[in-house]
This record gives structure tokens, C-alpha cells and sequence, in this order.
């Protein structure tokens, strides 16, 4: 996959932060590796490390999202990733209906890097944990500026408020590699 450029939600624009991309760097039969790239970083609030663990409400501070759905399914799986390596993982049985925890074998990693004016957030997910390919998926990112600003942003949103959850913010499609 390529990489992705995010927009922001005009409802939550940011302060400071200019761009906030997304690419999968790896995907094989054990791992789905994905970058997020924030640019203008430099007031960037990144949650305290936490330890690995799942936790809800991820949402609230930096926290960088996938969304994966089987392509003509209603039902659909939401990964919260964050910097404080908190993650957490839900199914849904469709559009914000039937919400569930859902199984991991382990949990996934994060590792968060600052150079320059540049924040670079890499999740690992176990691919176990994860629906059989292919996905529509969803990418998304909660970012937090010093100042109290959250932006919000995705690949494409539905019309109204801001919704990670809409079916229109399904806007990238991923096959299995060649070979697996």
C-alpha cells in the first residue's frame, strides 16, 4: 500500500501539525506493520509510557487508529494504538452496533521516534488477531497539541461530524501479499 496522506476534520483542525500520513510498511502471514508520520510535531502531547496493556478510551490523547472490514461485510474490527503502548482492539457487528472486545494472542507493539520536527509512530499487529484478508481499511489518528488542540484525522470522512466509524472513511482497499 501506499502511502497515505490523512486530512484533517474542519471541525478539528490542528494547531501546529501540518501533515499526519499513513503507510503498511510489512504484511506477511505473522504481522501487519503500518507507519503513521506526523509532520510540524514539535507540540505533539505524547502519552506516558503505560506498559503494554489493553486500555479504552485511547481516543482521548494521541492515538493512531485502523479500521478493517471484509469488503462487502457490515462488520468490522477497530484497533486503538497509542504512543504509551496502551492498545486496545474491538469488534463490531456493524456501524457502531454490537461493540465487543476482541481476542489478541499478544499484544501489539508501538514504537514511537521524535527527529527533527517529525513524529514517526510504527504498530506491529499480530496478524492472528486479525480478520482474514482482503480488508477495506480505515486509517485514522487523534493528535494532541500542547494548548489542549485535538485534531482529527482520516483518509476520508462522512458528511456531518467527524465519525472514524462512518463507512465512507473506508477508503483504502489491502489484499494478501503475493505468495502468501
Amino acid at each position: 500500500m501506499e502511502t497515505l496522506s490523512l486530512s484533517p476534520h474542519a471541525d478539528h483542525a490542528p494547531d501546529r501539525v501540518s501533515a499526519v500520513s499513513a503507510s503498511v510498511i510489512g504484511l506477511d502471514r505473522n504481522w501487519l506493520r503500518v507507519r503513521w508520520r506526523v509532520a510540524d510535531s514539535a507540540g505533539v502531547v505524547v502519552p506516558p509510557f503505560a506498559g503494554k496493556a489493553r486500555a479504552d478510551g485511547l481516543w482521548q490523547r494521541t492515538c493512531f487508529e485502523l479500521f478493517l472490514r471484509s469488503p462487502g461485510s457490515a462488520a468490522y474490527v477497530e484497533l486503538n494504538l497509542s504512543p504509551s503502548e496502551e492498545w486496545a482492539a474491538y469488534d463490531f457487528s456493524g456501524y457502531r452496533a454490537g461493540m465487543a472486545e476482541r481476542a489478541m494472542p499478544h499484544s501489539p507493539d508501538g514504537t514511537i521516534r521524535r527527529g527533527g520536527n517529525v513524529l514517526i509512530f510504527d504498530a506491529s499487529v499480530p496478524m492472528a488477531g486479525l480478520p482474514p484478508l482482503p480488508w477495506d481499511v480505515g486509517i485514522s489518528a487523534v493528535i494532541e497539541e500542547q494548548g489542549g488542540t485535538r485534531s482529527l484525522w482520516a483518509l476520508r470522512y462522512g458528511p456531518g461530524q467527524a465519525d472514524f466509524h462512518a463507512p465512507a472513511c473506508f477508503a483504502a482497499r489491502l489484499a494478501a501479499p503475493d505468495g502468501s
